[in-house]
């Protein structure tokens, strides 16, 4: 019969020599296998087997083993580089201009959204939230009409502002820029909800002292709130960065995955899908083993500057 013995607040069931149950046992294990089967079959094996696929070139059982021959052509050799460099260039871009808009206006109503004087905060928060819940490829159509001088001029005429009415996403030197800021205007809510919850979370009691001393609103938030909100600062900044780095609908919803005009809005998510998964033009042939070289490139890349803004971001003790 197995006995039970009483240890601490934890009941242990002994028979003969072996725990069932004991603080210092290994019972646990055999709760996270089940999650572990699943990230290693769905994500760590496709991962690996995409870094091996990169070293090939070919397709089906005709794949021969090349090296580091599509590490050298993607960087530095052909059409194919030119496009990646560009692609690399309008990312780039595109997360900048997440973290300029999106971001700071992010903390900003945030900062507003907390504050106890203003009034109708239920309803700003849901306003700001409500574009994140529309499906990427409806807005990227809606805000394509919306920017359409066919369908915007007589709304631009009737404000007093006709010159308004232009080809926005048909100028080369506009096209990403205004992706951009329908992206940030989709997404703002999410950054804004985190900023939200990271300043309601600082005790009120730090306020009342820099009250004491006399400081105003703007010394509060550079001198109290930014600092203590930095690691969700870092969060968001990640978020954003692999967001962007992987972005591909909104502009396959306003520009098609060839980043028209002239590849202006050429991301790197779409440049993967041309290459490898709806093959490039003329000769729509994926191209597995580039494809994977250039997911293999922008892993790498995530991961590196991921590790560097959580080291620069972290609260130090």
């Amino acid at each position: 019969m197995p006995n039970t013995i009483q240890e601490g607040a934890l009941t242990v069931k002994r028979s003969g020599t072996i725990s069932s149950l004991h603080p210092r046992g290994s019972y646990w294990i055999w709760y996270i296998v089940p999650a572990l089967l699943v990230y290693v079959i769905f994500m760590a094996y496709p991962l690996l087997d995409s870094i091996r696929l990169s070293f090939y070139q070919g397709s089906g059982g005709a794949r021969e083993f090349v090296g580091f021959s599509n590490y050298i052509e993607l960087f530095t050799t052909g059409e194919l580089s030119v496009r990646y460099w560009g692609a690399l260039q309008n990312t780039s871009v595109f997360f900048l201009l997440h973290m300029l808009v999106q971001n700071v206006l992010g903390i900003f109503f945030a900062t507003l959204l907390t504050d106890p004087r203003m009034r109708g905060r239920r309803f700003y928060q849901t306003v700001i939230f409500i574009p994140t819940t529309f499906a990427v490829l409806v807005t990227g159509y809606l805000w394509k009409l919306l920017l359409n001088p066919i369908w915007s001029q007589g709304f631009w005429t009737a404000v007093g502002l006709p010159d308004l009415a232009r080809p926005w996403l048909g100028m080369e030197d506009t096209a990403l820029l205004f992706v951009a800021l329908v992206s940030c205007w989709q997404w703002m809510g999410i950054p804004t909800m985190m900023f939200v919850a990271a300043l309601l979370g600082i005790s009120e009691d730090i306020y009342e002292a820099a009250d004491i001393e006399g400081a105003n609103g703007w010394q509060v938030f550079w001198s109290i709130k930014l600092p203590l909100v930095m690691p969700v600062v870092g969060i968001v900044t990640i978020l954003t960065f692999v967001s962007n780095f992987n972005a591909f609908d909104i502009v396959f919803a306003m520009q098609t995955a060839n980043g028209a005009p002239a590849y202006s809005t050429d991301l790197i998510g779409t440049l993967f899908y041309r290459v490898g998964i709806a093959g490039q033009h003329p000769v729509a042939i994926p191209n597995a083993g580039m494809g994977a070289t250039v997911a293999t490139v922008t892993f790498i890349m995530l991961a590196v500057v991921s590790l560097i803004i959580l080291s620069k971001t972290r609260t130090r003790g």
